[in-house]
Parts: structure tokens; C-alpha cells; sequence
């Protein structure tokens, strides 16, 4: 009975956690001027952002950072579900 509700505790805060990492990019996205972003500008600022969220988080098992193949599935599933 704990194992189950420790368990949906980890993962409600996984859920919580991609949800702010993907608000955080989108508060971020405001020009010089103040105004929100929009068109291209929102859309490269806000892949900037995810890669930058994603990129320390992609070491291994080992704890060594990835790299090659490893590293380019690794970032390519963390910024869809960032």
C-alpha cells in the first residue's frame, strides 16, 4: 500500500515538474520591449529554453554525461515532453 502511494507521489511530481519547466519557458519569452514574444521569435526562443532545461539532465546511469546517440535521443524525448 506505501510502494503505491509513494509511487504516484513520484510520478505526480514528475508530471508537476515538466509542467513548470514548460511554463517557466513560456513566462521567459518576452522581448527587450516587454512585450510577449510571438512567430519565429517565440518559437526559437522556446526551443533555446527546452534545450537548456534538458541539457543537465542528460548523463547516464554511470553518471557520466551522454553523448553521440545516447545524448541526441535522450534531449530529443526530454524537450517534447518538456
Amino acid at each position: 500500500m506505501m510502494k503505491r502511494i509513494f509511487l504516484a507521489a513520484i510520478v505526480a511530481t514528475f508530471a508537476a515538474g515538466s509542467a513548470f519547466a514548460q511554463e517557466t519557458c513560456e513566462s521567459k519569452a518576452i522581448g527587450k520591449d516587454g512585450k510577449p514574444l510571438a512567430g519565429a521569435a517565440k518559437t526559437s526562443f522556446l526551443k533555446k529554453c527546452k534545450a537548456d532545461a534538458c541539457a543537465p539532465k542528460a548523463v547516464g546511469a554511470d553518471g557520466k554525461p551522454l553523448a553521440g546517440a545516447a545524448k541526441n535521443s535522450f534531449m530529443k524525448k526530454c524537450e517534447t515532453s518538456a
